[in-house]
């Protein structure tokens, strides 16, 4: 019996050491594209930088439907500066890897999956494959309304701010990257809300009963994270953010009250 646990765990361990190593190779492999890509990668990277970006034209062309003048917003240039030898290469690098794992998430996602897979029943292997899905689609939302929404406002923002005329702003390339990618992975992950309240729903340690009568205390913190988010002046930024998150609330409500269902029967 020992001797057959024992290769048991071996198997195991040969599985695990398999599907990090197939992990490691996606992720290197497409670390190296974006970076032979260098082009385009920071074309994609440096967007919001500029006052053209499709958002900022977006909301000037909403602001000219709507003859809301104050929503207009003003033409900027911030240039960005290096101030260390090697930041330019080093920055080059860890884009190039955090597009590797970005991109191969899913696939990160399902090789997990696989290797703890054998362990589940059925139903539980139909749902955690569903959850995997739902889980890097959510991810991705955040990111991309962190990109396309929330990064642009707050660079706009922060970047033109002036406590006096006397001082010039000098947004430092490394400031930059370091606050794209960070807001990135706090909207990502503040997305995973519906998937974690599945979870801890699953684990009995959450009800559908105890999010709606906390409802408007949950509305109040949104509030707040989003205003940390998004450290901007308007409430029009503000609501941006609030929005889709509390509607991710809302879903995971509904999501923790049929886990409960499920649960009782």
């Amino acid at each position: 019996m020992s001797q057959e646990l024992e290769l048991s765990f071996w198997d195991h361990l040969d599985e695990l050491r398999k599907i990090l190593f197939r992990i490691a190779a996606a992720v290197i492999g497409v670390t190296v594209v974006a970076f032979l890509c260098k082009d385009w990668l920071f074309s994609i990277v440096l967007a919001p930088q500029h006052d053209d970006f499709i958002f900022y034209r977006l909301i000037n062309q909403l602001a000219k439907i709507t003859s809301i003048s104050a929503m207009q917003l003003e033409a900027f240039r911030v240039d960005l500066i290096n101030t260390q030898l090697a930041s330019q290469f080093l920055t080059h690098m860890s884009m190039s890897f955090y597009m590797g794992v970005l991109l191969t998430f899913p696939y990160i996602l399902y090789q997990l999956f696989r290797f703890v897979s054998p362990a589940l029943h059925s139903h539980e292997r139909r749902y955690a494959g569903r959850m995997i899905a739902f889980s890097s689609l959510l991810f991705y939302l955040g990111v991309l309304l962190d990109y396309f929404v929330i990064f642009p406002l707050s660079f706009r923002f922060l970047a033109t701010y002036q406590v006096s005329s006397e001082v010039q702003n000098m947004i430092s390339l490394s400031s930059y990257i370091d606050t794209l990618l960070l807001l990135s992975l706090l909207m990502g992950i503040v997305f995973e809300l519906p998937i974690l309240s599945w979870l801890f729903a699953k684990l009995g340690f959450l009800t559908h009963k105890f999010m709606r009568h906390y409802r408007r205390h949950a509305a109040v913190i949104i509030l707040v994270i989003a205003a940390i988010i998004t450290p901007t002046a308007d409430a029009f930024t503000l609501l941006l953010v609030f929005f889709p998150i509390y509607i991710l609330y809302e879903m995971s409500i509904l999501i923790v009250k049929r886990t409960n269902q499920e649960t009782e029967k």
